[in-house]
Parts: C-alpha cells; sequence; structure tokens
C-alpha cells in the first residue's frame, strides 16, 4: 500500500513532484494522521532554497503546519485515539505534512479547536508555538507591569498575526506591531494592537508617538537589517526576540552597555532535541485552541488553495515567498 505526497523533485529541485510513499506504521508515541489541510511557512520555503543549493539523492516531503484525523497510535500513546481530530506543527527532522497520510510524534499534538474547520485551523499550529514560546518563555510578557512596551516587527505576518492577541489576552504591555500599508495596520489594529508604526523608518515613526525606547521587542523578519535600530530602541534592562537568522556578525555592544538580553526562538527546538519538555508544546496548542473555542483567539487563515497537487502546493510557496501575506496561505485536501 502506498500515499500520495508531494516532494522536492531531486533531478530538478527547484520543483516538487507527486510520488507514492511506503505506508507509514505508528511506533511509539507516534500518531499516524490523515492529513487534512497544511499550511506553507517561511520555513518551508528556506528549506526548499536550502535543499537546492546542497541537492537531493531522493525525493523530500516538505510542510509542517497540519490538521487532521487520527488513525492509529504507537504503544506509548495515552492521550489519543484513532478518530480524534488534531492539529500540529510537525518536527523539522521527520518527512513533511505534504502528504496523504503523516507520522508525528502525539506529544507536540493537541486536539484541534471545535470551531475551526480543516483549513483554518491548520494555519496555526506553528506561528502559535513561535509567538506563544517567544512571548511567555523568552520574553516573559506576562510579568511585565502596564507601562512597558513591546514593539512586534512583521505584524501582519503569520506568527504576528498572533503575537499580537496573544499579547493583549495575556499581558498589561502596549503592543506596537510594524505595518507599512494601510490594509496591513487595519488588519494590526483589527488583532488587538494599541498602535501601528511603518517599519521604513522605525525610530521616526515611534517618535511622533513620544517613544523613544521600548522594553520588549519581539523580531520577526530581517534580524540583520533591523539590527541597528532596535539595539538603539531597547530599553536599559530590555529584552529582545528574535526568530530569523542573522547572516552577517551582530554588534553586541549596546546590548551590553544597556544590559539588555537577546533570545532566540525556534519552535522545533523541543522535537529536534526531545527535550525533557516536549509535551509543553502540546500543552499550548491545547491552551491556544480553548482561547479559539471561547472567541478569544482568530484563525490567520487569509487564502485557501485546494487539492494535494504539485500546482496547489507550489502556488503556496510564491504567496510566501512574494513577502506580502497577511496571515497565512493553507492547502486543503
Amino acid at each position: 500500500m502506498s500515499v500520495n505526497a508531494i516532494a522536492v523533485n531531486p533531478k530538478d529541485p527547484a520543483r516538487f513532484i507527486a510520488v507514492e510513499l511506503p505506508q507509514p506504521v505508528a511506533q511509539d508515541y507516534d500518531l499516524l494522521v490523515e492529513v487534512k489541510a497544511v499550511s506553507v511557512n517561511p520555513v518551508d520555503t528556506k528549506v526548499h532554497k536550502g535543499v537546492q543549493k546542497s541537492g537531493l539523492d531522493a525525493p523530500k516531503v516538505l510542510g509542517w503546519d497540519a490538521s487532521g484525523i487520527v488513525k492509529s497510535v504507537g504503544s506509548a500513546v495515552k492521550n489519543f485515539k484513532p478518530g480524534d481530530e488534531v492539529w500540529y506543527a510537525g518536527d523539522i527532522t521527520r518527512s513533511g505534512s505534504n502528504a496523504a497520510e503523516h507520522l508525528i510524534d502525539s506529544r507536540i499534538v493537541s486536539l484541534k479547536p471545535q470551531s475551526l474547520n480543516w483549513a483554518e485551523a491548520a494555519a496555526m499550529p506553528l506561528t502559535t508555538l513561535t509567538a506563544w514560546e517567544a512571548l511567555f518563555e523568552h520574553l516573559k510578557i506576562q510579568d511585565a507591569s502596564a507601562d512597558k512596551t513591546l514593539l512586534i516587527i512583521g505584524g501582519a505576518g503569520g506568527v504576528g498575526s498572533l503575537a499580537i492577541p496573544f499579547a493583549s489576552l495575556r499581558s498589561n504591555v502596549k503592543v506596537i506591531a510594524t505595518a507599512s500599508r494601510p490594509e496591513s495596520a487595519k488588519w494590526c489594529l483589527d488583532r488587538g494592537a494599541d498602535l501601528t508604526v511603518n517599519y521604513k523608518d522605525l525610530k521616526g515613526e515611534l517618535a511622533k508617538h513620544d517613544i523613544r525606547q521600548v522594553d520588549f521587542i519581539l523580531c520577526l523578519n530581517d534580524t540583520d537589517g533591523h539590527w541597528e535600530t532596535i539595539a538603539d530602541l531597547i530599553a536599559p534592562m530590555g529584552h529582545i526576540c528574535t526568530i530569523v537568522e542573522n547572516e552577517h556578525p551582530l554588534d553586541m555592544n549596546k546590548l551590553k552597555l544597556k544590559s539588555a538580553a537577546l533570545h532566540w526562538e525556534l519552535m522545533y527546538t523541543r522535537s529536534m532535541f526531545t527535550t525533557p519538555d516536549i509535551a509543553e508544546q502540546g500543552e499550548i496548542l491545547k491552551r491556544v485552541a480553548a482561547l479559539v473555542d471561547e472567541g478569544k483567539v482568530r484563525t490567520t487563515l487569509s487564502d485557501t488553495l485546494h487539492g494535494l497537487t504539485v500546482e496547489s502546493i507550489e502556488a503556496a510557496h510564491a504567496k510566501v515567498l512574494d513577502g506580502h501575506m497577511q496571515g497565512k496561505v493553507v492547502v486543503a485536501f
């Protein structure tokens, strides 16, 4: 028995091909999931770009965000059963979710929000975990007083679209989001931002509101390009978290003078290293599913494509690479 999937073509890594995979078997902590929808994230395009440079010996299935139905469970699984409707963000060390069936560690999975359809649910897990871990595990804004400020660089993107409501719901900080277009600014304000500013002149835009420094900065794009401004804006004893790798050395001298901290957030760390707290990701998704079903957090789905096909996956990648996405693009099977 075989499983349909869309993979990077080893003979032409710039393109995708349809492949037949062997039937996966759930072992240990695994769930075998019948995938109903997947989301395409910047990490998909980055991994695709990487394999184009390095080359491939065999087809590589990308995709991490997914929603679907549990078909079978491994021997160590205690909290899921066949028929459960789930959502998850995947594990970058394993074969991806752009497939009809997919194996995933049950500890990084939760039941999906009942109020969302498959596409609406698939849009959220990776960005949910990234935003939550950055805000509450690294920056710890839940402990900040009401006079503190949080600057989110990239407010209308997938992570920013959830970081804004999370910060508004679970902290007292003033939330400032960058948005360069009127529609992006409205998107951020509709999700709970107190203020939006244009990233093209951050210091000047903030100065218009008599803001000269901020206590927390969450950088969601172009760490290199924003670094000098970030270092200038961060308050003494402030905290910066970025999710984007730097290509050039970052000058840390300004942070040292301010006793400011820099944190890195990579959602895949727990699954890559099977950390002792790996199951915390399942718990975060469970908490957010409850917030969604309570009407406190909305899906970030903005565009849905249809069918597990080369054309749909390539079109979704193109939309992400365009760089002007509000929210998320999903491929529903």
